[in-house]
């Protein structure tokens, strides 16, 4: 699996639905309506997220590596 970048991740869960509740430093948080998780994604500039960190908010976010594409 390769990374993305943490804008190009709040992109792709903006269009699944999720909607950006506030940012706090460089961390975006959303969240679904109709659920109760919430979603932080880190935004540092154009850097890569970990790939851990991506597997974990994938999971979250119930997407798969298909939506990233």
């Amino acid at each position: 699996m390769k990374s993305i970048s943490g804008k190009k991740l709040c992109k792709i869960i903006e269009k699944k639905g999720w909607t950006l509740q506030r940012i706090t430093a460089s961390h975006h948080i959303y969240q679904k309506s109709g659920e109760t998780k919430i979603l932080s994604v880190p935004v540092h500039r154009n850097q890569d997220l970990k790939i851990g960190t991506l597997k974990a908010l994938m999971k979250i976010a119930e997407l798969t590596e298909n939506d990233l594409l």
